[in-house]
């Protein structure tokens, strides 16, 4: 097939990429390298550098023709899109609009969403199915949400088929692909910079949560289960599937197991201070896959602790500068 992945560039949207060529398709990658890395993108895609909410580059990109997109391209701090909500709501919903704009007048029906479990706010039950409650805590959450009203209102208008993947916390690498943000805000990469001495110690946000340590709890999921899933999703809609579906290792991690499983790969010991909550942290987010094993044929493989964690070391090891050369 081919296929337009935006976002291509970042973390998750590289990974995909990187899954998709392996697979034979046609790959073209727009991304407007904001945050992402140019030489994350495999080097048998083509490349478009541009903005989903340019007309231009997106024409540029679905030029080749396109059987479907995977849509990545987005901002996803929490804490920022709390201090700054109005440029989350222009960046993914604004961007999505733009972007599906293009995919109406080109005749591109099918889509793939980057979505979260952050759409659901604090849950009140663990693990999350997706007929729980949406109610996020946070912009980057709500404009997610937004996101998946504005594809199923496509769907019902001129036909659009879409996957709409809820997670939350991606994690490791494969043997060419890894976490390189700038400033880093995942909690694995900031925890092996500690193991690796590129930083003093760990902030913890909050130690008073109502969780079996005190610390947030959280769903990881491997970034190849994730590529997995993606591929899956374009077989699912060809099968007639539309609507949104959760991945979860149905385990959750808190903070201080992750900075635990990060001293036992690497065999260091990992300081770290307790500061204040962060605004818009949910203490608990653990997603029920139930519903993606069902629909997907998809399950985790990859996605115990221990590995996510010895993964993203390998990569660190191997590009000590990230994706600078």
């Amino acid at each position: 097939m081919k296929l337009l992945v935006t976002g291509g560039a970042g973390y998750i949207g590289s990974v995909v990429a990187e899954s998709l060529v392996a697979r034979g398709h046609e790959v073209c990658v727009l991304d407007n390298l904001s945050t992402g890395h140019r030489d994350a993108v495999p080097s048998a895609a083509r490349f478009v550098d541009g903005d989903v909410r340019d007309a231009s580059a997106l024409a540029m990109a679905l030029a080749t023709g396109t059987d479907a997109v995977l849509h990545f391209a987005a901002s996803s701090v929490v804490a920022e899109s709390v201090a700054r909500p109005l440029d989350y709501f222009d960046n993914n919903v604004g961007g999505t609009v733009s972007l599906l704009r293009a995919m109406e007048k080109t005749g591109v029906k099918r889509m793939v969403f980057s979505s979260t479990a952050a759409v659901y706010g604090g849950p009140e039950e663990l693990p999350i199915e997706e007929a729980a409650p949406c109610a996020p805590e946070n912009p980057y959450g709500w404009s997610k949400l937004m996101i998946e009203r504005v594809l199923d209102a496509s769907r019902t208008a001129w036909g659009l088929a879409y996957v709409a993947l809820r997670y939350f916390n991606a994690g490791g690498a494969t043997a060419e692909r890894g976490e390189d943000h700038r400033p880093e805000s995942h909690l694995i990469p900031i925890v092996l910079d500690a193991a690796l001495g590129a930083r003093a110690s760990v902030t913890v946000f909050g130690n008073d949560y109502e969780t079996r340590d005190g610390t947030c709890l959280r769903d990881y999921i491997h970034v190849s289960d994730l590529a997995d899933a993606h591929v899956l999703a374009l077989d699912a809609m060809a099968s007639g599937f539309s609507g949104a579906l959760n991945l979860g290792s149905e385990v959750g991690f808190t903070v201080l197991e992750v900075i635990r499983a990060t001293e036992r790969v690497t065999g260091r010991t990992i300081r770290f201070d307790v500061g204040p909550r962060r605004p818009g942290d949910p203490p608990a987010l653990v997603a029920s896959s139930r519903r993606a094993s069902g629909v997907l044929g998809w399950r985790p493989r990859a996605s115990a602790l221990d590995e996510i964690v010895r993964s993203a070391y390998a990569w660190r090891a191997a590009h000590p500068q990230g994706y600078t050369r």
